[in-house]
């Protein structure tokens, strides 16, 4: 959508400073409506952590709190608040615990105190002592976008805008895909602004693969409908959990987390009930996944082809309704998606950009610099993301996080996508222009197509104008009755590149290829397509803008030479991404594989064998462990401490592999 910046969020908040004590103290932070009150995020050194680590405070929630930190020098700061909790802001995942106190998070705690008490002057006296070494607010993030989709109606615009040319010959029998010009553009939709190929180029990708499920993408936004009938069957489910249940039954600190958490409520139930939702999730979550070749509904980048199952879709929910998330539900539902097996992040969000108009927009970060002071917390987490996710034995080493750039039309992208580890995505229209409203220049990495309905706005009637021209995807029946309507925006372009390297990632899948997660961006931005090429820059892009104060749109126009060379890489480009991928990386191998006496671990024979049913496994020593093989997956089981050799067959391969057992294990069983 439009005046946005980075749909489901400009999160345009009021700065509050993240200290350490390796920096010079910065001024206090106004406080204002966008910080929780009563609250702040404090990293305490290893000493304190160790005292509340004896309290037996390892968990978060409301039943793991302390109301007294037994250090006298936090204790006399913390006094001016009265009383007071202290809960980890991680809860304890006790399969990566290990790793998180590698990372220092374990170091992170919410100090919690009456909205009354006197936050700045806690503030200030929390970041002078020695067992403090950072402190940050708590502050809510704000969506800030403007009215809601646009039902699916092809009979206001069918006249003005055939699609019947636009149907890929012999793909999915998917009912909508010909109005999705931005999979598939034939540039015959009844308009010379749809240009032939102006899409993700991914019908001739579709010929090599068509999405994998062991490559899952943890989307972070609203809510995904989980009965929608396009996006049921792509839900990443956990299959160690109980779903409604009120324990916590794998040990990951989430109790009843099937299709993920809904972190914005506190709650394993993934809500899209809301009457201020707007469907934003769903929309995301089926531009890359919906099952595609179901004779309904739409196709997607990586749902799979009918008969092998896509990516799947991850709900890290931060947003409900007017129940707006905070960064603590968001730095979790980062860390939740590593330690859960999400590759991919999906982040249509972000700050405002610092390069933004002051007149409508509160301007934000405008330096790698400004944002880490403010958000070491957020940094921290996203870190946390790049460098844990994956495995070194699987697809990828490493996580990528992918951001909307931002909707301001200002010359920069927003952060965090701006900051040099993550990919941020600039919006096109489906001609290869800059859609109108998109952020462009520093920090935009990529582009892709994100609709642009201003551009568009002479093609449809009444509330379809220019909805031909924006993202056709999947939304809950709350929102629109037939579960399908249009968006636009630089958070509908994040969702093509993330559907797009979650395409890829499952080609090397299926090519048992392995990446370092950076070797994956650098091919994603040598694969993409030119955009310079196909614009006209004699003559300015027109397109048409509502003006409030007269109540009518008026002609306008954007001059494209602003935006040479400022696009990042070019558009993404799924057919050059996959064929970059054939060759590179390096060969997979079987990993070593530890586990904890009376537990299990399972491995997806997929990742290595092209054929699981011609495996077979041996054990060397099963007083120590067993194997067993089972729907295309091999169990290990651990029975006594110590380590054995074994054998895995198939395919014409030998792999020969160690089976550790022992207590404490970490990082899912991985070696």
């Amino acid at each position: 959508m439009k005046k946005i910046s980075a749909i489901i969020a400009a999160l345009a908040l009021v700065a509050c400073s993240g200290v350490t004590t390796e920096t010079l103290q910065p001024a206090l932070p106004i406080f204002g409506e966008d910080v929780v009150k009563g609250e702040l995020l404090v990293r305490f050194d290893e000493s304190v952590a160790e005292i509340i680590d004896r309290a037996g405070l390892t968990k978060s929630g409301p039943s793991n709190v302390m109301e007294a930190c037994a250090i006298p020098s936090v204790e006399e700061v913390l006094a001016i608040a009265g009383k007071y909790r202290i809960e980890r802001v991680f809860p304890v995942d006790s399969r990566n615990e290990e790793l998180s106190r590698k990372e220092g998070l374990h170091l992170w705690y919410r100090v919690s105190f009456s909205e009354d008490a006197p936050m700045d002057r806690i503030y200030a006296e929390l970041t002078k002592l020695g067992e403090v070494s950072a402190v940050n607010c708590n502050r809510r993030l704000k969506k800030n976008y403007s009215g809601k989709s646009i039902a699916f109606d092809p009979g206001s615009f069918i006249a003005s805008a055939p699609v019947g040319g636009n149907i890929p010959g012999g793909r999915f029998n998917d009912e909508l895909l010909p109005y999705q010009w931005h999979l598939v553009n034939k540039g015959s939709l009844g308009s010379t602004k749809f240009l032939s190929g102006a899409d993700v180029n991914v019908e001739k990708a579709w010929d090599l693969c068509t999405g994998d499920p062991s490559i899952i993408v943890a989307v972070l936004d609203e809510g995904i409908d989980i009965n929608h009938p396009d996006l049921k069957d792509a839900l990443w489910v956990n299959e160690d959990e109980i779903w409604r249940s009120h324990e916590d039954n794998d040990g990951n600190g989430y109790a009843g987390d099937v299709y993920g958490y809904n972190f914005a409520l506190g709650t394993p139930i993934i809500s899209t009930d809301d009457n201020n939702d707007s469907g934003h999730g769903s929309h995301v979550a089926g531009v890359i996944g919906a099952v595609n070749n179901n004779g309904r509904g739409i196709s997607s980048i990586a749902g799979g082809d009918g008969t092998k199952p896509g990516v799947r879709i991850m709900s890290c929910q931060i947003f409900s309704g007017v129940k707006s998330g905070t960064v603590l539900d968001e730095v979790r539902a980062i860390k939740y998606a590593a330690d859960n097996g999400a590759v991919i992040l999906q982040c249509s969000w972000g700050y405002t950009s610092g390069a933004a108009n002051a007149y409508d927009w509160q301007p934000m970060y405008s330096t790698d610099e400004a944002w880490m002071a403010d958000n070491m917390l957020e940094r921290k987490a996203l870190d946390y993301f790049i460098h844990n996710a994956g495995s070194p034995d699987g697809v990828i080493d490493g996580g990528i996080a992918i951001f909307a750039g931002g909707n301001e039309s200002a010359p920069a992208a927003g952060y965090p996508g701006a900051y040099g580890d993550f990919i941020s995505v600039a919006a096109t229209a489906g001609d290869w222009t800059p859609a109108v409203y998109t952020n462009y220049g520093p920090g935009t990495t990529i582009s892709a197509p994100g609709g642009d309905q201003d551009y568009y706005y002479e093609y449809g009637e009444g509330s379809q104008k220019g909805a031909i021209g924006c993202v056709l995807s999947t939304l809950p029946s709350t929102i629109t009755p037939d579960g399908y309507g249009y968006m636009e925006g630089t958070s509908m372009a994040c969702p093509h590149v993330s559907g797009v390297v979650a395409l890829g990632l499952s080609y090397a899948a299926r090519l048992h290829r392995h990446f370092k997660s950076e070797e994956i961006i650098e091919l994603l931005y040598s694969s993409a397509t030119p955009l310079e090429q196909f614009w006209n820059m004699d003559e300015p892009k027109f397109y048409y803008k509502y003006v409030t104060d007269l109540g009518t749109n008026y002609r306008n126009s954007m001059n494209l030479n602003s935006f040479k060379g400022r696009m990042g890489a070019g558009q993404v480009n799924a057919y050059a991404f996959l064929k970059a991928i054939e060759g590179a990386g390096s060969e997979m191998s079987f990993p070593n594989v530890s586990v904890a006496p009376g537990a299990t671990t399972r491995l997806d024979l997929l990742t290595y064998f092209d054929d699981p049913s011609s495996v077979s496994v041996k054990v060397d020593d099963t007083s120590i462990a067993t194997a067993a093989l089972s729907s295309n997956k091999l169990t290990i089981s651990g029975l006594a401490e110590g380590q054995t050799s074994a054998t895995i067959t198939g395919d014409g391969k030998n792999f020969r592999f160690v089976v550790s057992v022992r207590k404490n294990i970490s990082n899912g069983g991985w070696l």
